[in-house]
């Protein structure tokens, strides 16, 4: 079995464990289907918030289909839910991806 098969029947048990749909939504990327992972990437955020790496993956993801004002709101959520959770490291990373769109 794949690891989008595995993860997707993990999910079909526990729909919102964020952990598999985080995995989920890499191995979309990985396998260069950006459009999945960016609704992976959604739904964690939909269903638990303060999910931090959902967002920076997410930004990734629209920064590489070219969708850069979406990669700017993705980052800015995920800013906000950095300080949410107290994750500075992430918040710094976010930030400077910020920063560099803001050219």
């Amino acid at each position: 079995m794949d690891k989008i098969a595995m993860l997707t029947e993990i999910l079909k048990e526990n729909p919102t464990d964020a952990f598999a749909r985080y995995g989920l939504a890499m191995a979309h990327a990985a396998e260069g289907q950006p459009d999945q992972a960016l609704a992976e990437f959604e739904t964690i955020t939909q269903q638990n918030p303060d999910y931090v790496p959902a967002y920076q993956m997410s930004a990734q993801q629209l920064l590489k289909a070219g969708r850069t004002d979406d990669a700017r709101a993705r980052l800015e959520a995920g800013l906000a839910a950095c300080n949410r959770t107290g994750n500075t490291h992430a918040a710094s990373e976010m930030q400077a991806m910020l920063d560099d769109l803001r050219g």
